[in-house]
């Protein structure tokens, strides 16, 4: 069985300041989880959002399975996420405050072979912000310029 897939959505920590991480699990079709053993899942433009006290996320894509018939699954269809109700009460008292949104930074296969998604509570950066981030990345990659030099 193949567990190393790992699949970042890397615009999430540029975009956004991750405050609270979580890892839920995801509710899938037979061909999803197929196509995501795959490797074949982006998380870009995705969010969560909360319908009747239950997280889901939208706008994954996992495309349609090569080998999959007519049971093949909607790439972009809505995806229930699985939480404890602590956690659940948590994010939608967050999530009510202005400037707070949950989304998904990674999804993967655990050792169990079950898919699981990392989510985090963020608030979105302001320009300024994103600016300061590039100068970080770019002070961190000269540094270690630096020190292969010597």
């Amino acid at each position: 069985m193949q567990t190393n897939v790992y699949i970042k959505n890397k615009k999430a920590s540029f975009d956004y300041a991750l405050l609270d991480k979580y890892t839920a699990g995801i509710v899938l079709t037979g061909t999803e989880i197929k196509s995501l053993r795959g490797g074949r899942a982006s998380l870009v433009d995705a969010f969560c959002y909360f319908i009747g006290g239950e997280l889901w996320i939208k706008s994954m894509n996992i495309p349609a399975y090569f080998y999959g018939t007519y049971s093949n699954h909607a790439p972009l269809r809505d995806r229930k996420l699985l939480l404890t109700k602590k956690e659940l009460r948590k994010l939608q008292q967050k999530v009510k405050e202005p400037g707070f949104s949950i989304i998904p930074t990674a999804i993967f296969i655990n050792d169990r072979g079950l898919a699981k998604v990392d989510i985090a509570l963020a608030k979105g950066k302001k320009e300024f912000d994103k600016r300061q981030s590039i100068k970080d990345a770019e002070d961190r990659r000269s540094m270690d310029r630096a020190r292969k030099n010597f």
